[in-house]
């Protein structure tokens, strides 16, 4: 089977697992191919992201998704309709489709265009991180599964937190123990989430306990916040609640909510786009996860928007894949959106 450039370089990068902390293959084998798409620079970071360059303006335009993955997902295969495999959505799919589209368009004198696929999105964001202090971007455009007719302007917040507790042992009957506080603990967040409105939600991540003379007990949960969660009301519950059952409360990650307006020059550019290419409307998204956008969008305080090719229903699943006739629309989004952004700033 015959394949375009830009769909051998979607199935290589699906077909070589890439979970992650275990990217550094793919990135390899991604930083080799860029110069076959326009790219006049490309190489691997210090923490292992690909990070490609054109152009030497003043003005930034960085597009940045992620090459890895979470684990396990389908056997990879492809047949003459789609790609299917970890990653062909989430987000191999949008980060290939960044790498095809901005090497293409033409980039004016008083601009550059930065490629970035990033590692360790799907637990730390250790990539988007680690590139912050590196860049001023006039622009930001996030690849992440939107639908190559969709763009998505804002993303939900999380807090990542850990409920723990431990006793040098004691009789169940006498006094039930760590592992019980902390699920109690967690059993109330998870009520009161429950009421709190929409946008919010909770889940456990991860649990354990052992009872071995002493006793101890950990859940991780993970919660989700709309636009205009109010941060400080939010600790003030967890930790009132954590006390309440005498577990001790541990704060992992805070990333905040994050949303743009529909007149966003990224937003307005990918609009137009997806109708020029289409000729459908497009749609626009208000996502309920949380990713890259929202950890990069305190510190550069730029236009910005996320687009990618792919059905995000497909993300994390067991039967994960992407049409090929859906990325090549995607590519030819990314574009005719590129050239608007830096029209536009």
């Amino acid at each position: 089977m015959r394949l375009p450039e830009s769909v051998s370089l979607l199935v290589d990068i699906v077909a070589m697992p890439s979970p992650t902390r275990k990217e550094a293959d793919a990135a390899r084998m991604m930083a080799d191919r860029l110069p076959r798409f326009g790219w006049e620079t490309a190489h691997t970071d210090g923490v292992g992201s690909v990070v490609a360059s054109r152009g030497k303006g003043d003005k930034e335009l960085v597009l940045l998704s992620h090459i890895d993955t979470v684990p396990g997902g389908p056997k990879f295969s492809i047949d003459e309709e789609k790609i299917v495999g970890r990653g062909a959505v989430d987000a191999k799919g949008p980060c290939c489709a960044l790498a095809v589209g901005g090497g293409a368009v033409s980039v004016p004198d008083d601009w550059r265009i930065t490629f970035v696929a990033a590692v360790g999105e799907e637990i730390d964001s250790r990539g988007a991180r680690f590139r912050m202090p590196l860049h001023d971007p006039a622009a930001l455009v996030i690849g992440e599964p939107t639908g190559s007719q969709g763009v998505a302007l804002s993303y939900r917040g999380r807090i990542l937190f850990s409920l723990t507790a431990e006793d040098s042992g004691a009789h169940r009957s006498g006094s039930p123990g760590p592992m019980t506080d902390v699920v109690q603990a967690a059993s109330s967040m998870m009520q009161i989430t429950e009421n709190m409105g929409k946008g919010y939600s909770i889940a456990i991540m991860e649990m354990e306990g052992h009872e071995a003379g002493s006793r101890n007990a950990s859940i991780t949960m993970d919660l989700r916040t709309p636009i205009g969660a109010d941060r400080d009301e939010l600790n003030t519950m967890l930790s009132e609640t954590a006390a309440a059952f005498s577990v001790n409360l541990e704060i992992v990650e805070y990333v905040p909510p994050h949303e743009v307006q529909k007149s966003d020059p990224v937003i307005r550019a990918f609009r137009t786009a997806i109708r020029e290419v289409s000729g459908e409307p497009p749609r626009v998204l208000a996502k309920q996860g949380t990713c890259d956008f929202n950890v990069l969008s305190a510190a550069w305080k730029c236009p910005m928007g996320a687009y990618g090719p792919g059905d995000s229903s497909y993300d994390h699943s067991s039967n994960e894949q992407i049409p090929i006739k859906e990325f090549l629309r995607g590519v030819d989004v990314i574009k005719s959106a590129l050239p608007r952004i830096m029209d536009a700033i």
